[in-house]
């Protein structure tokens, strides 16, 4: 979304309310409309990113796993709907458990998270189901904790009597 008409719009405002006054207020006027650019920007992406917040807060209400994310790229502005409902169809088995679901935050480096989302496109399912697989994978099917390496050793070592 870019934020340039709306920052126009409040341009055209402000000269237009200053005209009455005479050529030197209108030229003031245009002075303060340049000036207040980046700041009007940073108030209607504010705006923006609160919106965002109110409605994912809404969704959550409604029972929804849904979220709205408010994305800023220089003076673009884009929201990305992140729907991470899961179908009970879409996550492997697990065994039987009386757990409630849980939310956790997860931090991931911006080009993890991209290829997260890729991958979890690529298999038509949602971010936070590829995730529910992925994790569920590693702690079910590999054993129990964190793995090293693609290799692991079957060798025993001690000592024999003979």
């Amino acid at each position: 979304m870019d934020l340039t008409p709306y920052i126009d719009s409040l341009r055209r405002s402000l000269t237009a309310a200053a005209a009455p006054a005479g050529d030197d207020a209108a030229q003031t006027a245009e002075l303060l409309a340049e000036a207040l650019d980046s700041g009007a920007r940073l108030a209607l992406m504010e705006a923006l990113s609160e919106a965002a917040a109110e409605i994912t807060d809404d969704l959550d209400k409604a029972g929804s796993d849904a979220s709205v994310d408010l994305k800023i790229r220089g003076k673009d502005v884009s929201f990305t709907i992140n729907n991470v409902e899961t179908d009970v169809a879409e996550v492997p088995p697990t065994p039987p458990s009386d757990d409630d679901v849980s939310r956790i935050t997860l931090r991931l480096p911006e080009s993890l998270k991209e290829d997260v989302e890729a991958a979890a496109a690529n298999s038509g399912i949602s971010v936070n189901a590829w995730l529910v697989r992925a994790v569920n994978g590693a702690v079910h099917s590999r054993g129990s904790g964190p793995q090293r390496g693609a290799k692991h050793s079957q060798r025993v070592t001690g000592y024999a009597r003979a």
